[in-house]
Order: structure tokens, then sequence, then C-alpha cells
């Protein structure tokens, strides 16, 4: 996965006039390669800038985002599934507004097509969806870009520093069970 993000990286760096083009293609193809949203974002950062790396985002993220609504209304049973699933995640009676959908884009853990299909529930229609996708993708795509403009200013040894401090809290936040199987504790003999 890293070999690969590295790869698109340096396919994007060396594209020229149609960087932008095949950072949005990205964009478009990341669902197919299981790439995160955050991931393509804080590149777009890295590549591009915050302002640019922004805007190429917003585009791919929305295209991506309208696409999405063309296939899954192409399969009903598909999204009568999503629906039952975002149901059983969340409650049957729980219908989100355009900005709790917006702040919940920006946690990465959130699968961004599930966030998707409650904004084709609280749309009324297409131009409704368009509308509703382009506003709670801007803010996922400022933020994330933002943290990869961060990223790419700091010098290696601020990045290193930074991967040392992290180093005890990782080994702090471990998980502190050992597992001992039964066979093991208690030595049957034969």
């Amino acid at each position: 996965m890293e070999q690969f993000g590295n790869y698109i990286m340096v396919f994007i760096e060396t594209g020229g006039l149609f960087a932008p083009i095949l950072f949005i293609s990205f964009h478009l193809l990341r669902p197919l390669f299981f790439l995160p949203v955050v991931f393509i974002c804080i590149s777009g950062g890295v590549l591009f800038g915050t302002a640019a790396g922004t805007l190429y985002s917003v585009i791919g993220i929305t295209l991506s985002s309208l696409i999405f609504y063309a296939v899954i209304r192409w399969m009903p049973k598909t999204f009568a599934k999503l629906v039952h699933l975002r149901q059983k995640l969340m409650g049957q009676h729980s219908d989100m507004t355009t900005s709790q959908i917006a702040l919940l884009r920006l946690v990465p853990f959130i699968h961004f097509h599930l966030l998707s299909v409650c904004l084709i529930e609280i749309s009324s229609n297409f131009r409704d969806y368009t509308k509703s996708s382009i506003l709670t993708n801007i803010p996922l795509a400022f933020v994330y870009t933002s943290v990869g403009k961060w990223i790419s200013s700091l010098s290696s040894i601020h990045i290193l520093i930074f991967l040392l401090a992290l180093l005890p809290l990782i080994y702090i936040l471990r998980r502190k069970e050992m597992i001992i199987k039964w066979q093991d504790f208690f030595q049957v003999s034969t």
C-alpha cells in the first residue's frame, strides 16, 4: 500500500500540466484501490499546496460522490442494504443535518460513502444532493490538505523528532493483556 502511494506521488509530480487532472482522477479511482480520502487529500497538500490542493480535492471528492450517487441509484437493493447498515450503526430514527455530516467527514474512521448515503436520504433530488455534497466536502478537503502542506513544510529533523516523540506513546498506549492458552498454563502430562 505504501509503495503504491509513493508510485502515485511520483507519477503526479512528473505529470506537469496534467498533474491536476491526474490528481482528480486518483480521487475517482480511490474506492477501487481502497485508499482513504484522507490519504489523497494530504497528498494534495504535499503536492499542490493548501489552496490548489483543496480546490482539486473538492473537485475530485465531489465527482466521486456524484458517481456514487449515480451507481447507487442504479442498484436499489445495494442502496437498501446500505440504508439498513446506516440504521443499525446510527439508529433508525436519527436523521442528520448537512453540517453534522460535514463534521463526521472530518473523522477518518467513518466511511465516506456511508455518509454519502446519509446525504442521499436527506436530499430531495440530485441537485440538492450535489449542493450538500459540495458543502460537506469543503471542510474535509481544506483540513486534510492543510495538514499535508504542514507536513511538507517541516524539515526532516522536525519530522524525526515528532516520530521519536510518538514512540513512547505507542508503547504506553499498547494493549496490556497477555493471553495464555489453557494447555500452556496447565501442562497436561500424558
